[in-house]
């Protein structure tokens, strides 16, 4: 199949993003979000984001008018009818998810492909929602879109290599590099990197460093760009502590327990950068 009409639904963070890649790489995209305003705030994010690439010459001015030309925003789904491929943007919620897949069912022709941005839930479940389980798959992509150069690309059960092959493709078009990753909780990356979090308040906790010292050990000694408690204050550490709960209940095994600290913070209401207060203070 060939894509060059992606739908993406959500124009928020991620959907943006996503809109602003595909653009970018000459495919036409239509964005929808539920109100005209949610859809012409995530207008505006790519239309400053291209302004800062025309700063840094990454881009001109008719690049940008032309790649802003190719994304329609759309409050109705009848206009992701023309998509060869739908991305679901929305909000990290499943019975929300599931609701949106039961809308494209009833609207999109059989052969156009479904794909979910979730960074958690299950693809095989969400898939088998569906009434085009081997036409599912998941698009994992990481925040911010249009610096950050990989996509796990997630399998569920039933997709098939058909659609596989096309989201690899497509994928490798936007100019990232595609990981192909089974679906289990946490898929590849976060697998690793949430427990790395946790670890590292365990190593807090028990007073072997400071945070600035721990920060800047593995900054330092494993080439990370930012330390994994300053990521912790920058993803959430409420969502680092929810994504360890989901793994000891998957897995059932011990070695994801959430450290006690971590869960003291998110009691307090020290959740990072959000509240101004986490590890660090902002």
């Amino acid at each position: 199949m060939s894509i060059q009409t992606v739908g993406i639904i959500g124009a928020g963070t991620m959907g943006n993003g996503i809109a602003q890649v595909c653009a970018q790489a000459g495919l036409d995209v239509v964005m929808v979000d539920i109100s005209e305003a949610a859809v012409q705030k995530g207008l505006a994010t790519v239309a400053g984001s291209f302004d800062r690439l025309i700063k840094k010459e990454k881009l001109t001015a008719e690049q940008k008018a032309a790649a802003l030309a190719r994304i329609k925003p759309s409050t109705s789904y009848d206009d992701l009818k023309a998509a060869q491929l739908v991305i679901e943007a929305a909000t990290e919620n499943e019975a929300l998810k599931i609701k949106i897949l039961g809308q494209l069912d009833a609207l999109l022709a059989p052969e156009v492909i479904v794909a979910t941005n979730t960074s958690s839930i299950s693809i095989t479940q969400l898939a088998a929602k569906t009434q085009r389980a081997d036409r599912f798959i998941g698009m994992h992509f990481f925040n911010p879109v249009p610096m950050m150069a990989l996509v796990e690309i997630i399998r569920g059960l039933q997709t098939s290599d058909a659609t596989h092959a096309a989201v690899h493709e497509l994928s490798t078009r936007l100019g990232k590099t595609p990981i192909t990753v089974k679906n289990a909780p946490g898929f590849v990356v976060n697998r690793i990197l949430v427990p790395m979090i946790n670890e590292a308040f365990f190593v807090l906790a028990e007073g072997l460093a400071s945070p600035e010292d721990i920060d800047a050990g593995m900054k330092l000694g494993c080439n990370q760009p930012i330390g994994p408690l300053a990521l912790a204050d920058m993803i959430g550490l409420d969502v680092c502590l929810a994504v360890m709960n989901v793994y000891m209940q998957e897995f059932n095994d011990s070695k994801y327990r959430p450290c006690p600290l971590l869960k003291e913070y998110v009691a307090a209401g020290w959740l990072g950068r959000k509240t101004g207060r986490g590890v660090y203070s902002y």
